[in-house]
């Protein structure tokens, strides 16, 4: 994406309270390469677990398959922990609707509605699923 570089920048430097409410720097290390991949996501922190979604399309996640070490810079401080990506429909629909229930804010980005009560749409979620995986990372 054109804006990562800024994002990362922003991220790394001394204003990166402008953004690093729900933005993070994940540093995964690649498979193939051993070389270390870094890429700025939005994530929603719960107790010591932060959970991020990506497109399938990316490619970083897939460093995590089986579970993986990652470093991620929040709030501007350098913290290690382990990953783990979900990628089958069934689970990541349902972990979407905990998700958006959560940041329900965030729920238009990917198109999921919100009922009368604020809940995520299950159809949306999982017709979502398709398109998205769910990333843990425990600290």
């Amino acid at each position: 994406m054109w804006f990562n570089p800024i994002m990362t920048w922003l991220l790394k430097s001394p204003l990166h309270g402008m953004i690093s409410k729900n933005v993070m720097l994940i540093t995964v290390t690649g498979r193939k390469s051993g070389a270390p991949i870094s890429t700025p996501v939005n994530y929603l922190r719960d107790g010591s677990t932060l959970w991020a979604i990506s497109w399938r399309e990316r490619k970083w996640w897939r460093n995590l398959r089986g579970g993986g070490p990652v470093r991620v810079l929040l709030a501007g401080q350098a913290r290690e922990g382990r990953g783990q990506v979900l990628e089958e429909e069934e689970a990541v629909a349902q972990s979407l609707a905990e998700y958006y229930r959560k940041a329900p804010q965030a729920a238009k980005y990917v198109q999921i509605g919100l009922d009368p009560a604020g809940a995520p749409v299950l159809a949306d979620c999982e017709r979502a699923a398709r398109k998205l995986v769910v990333v843990w990372i425990d600290l």
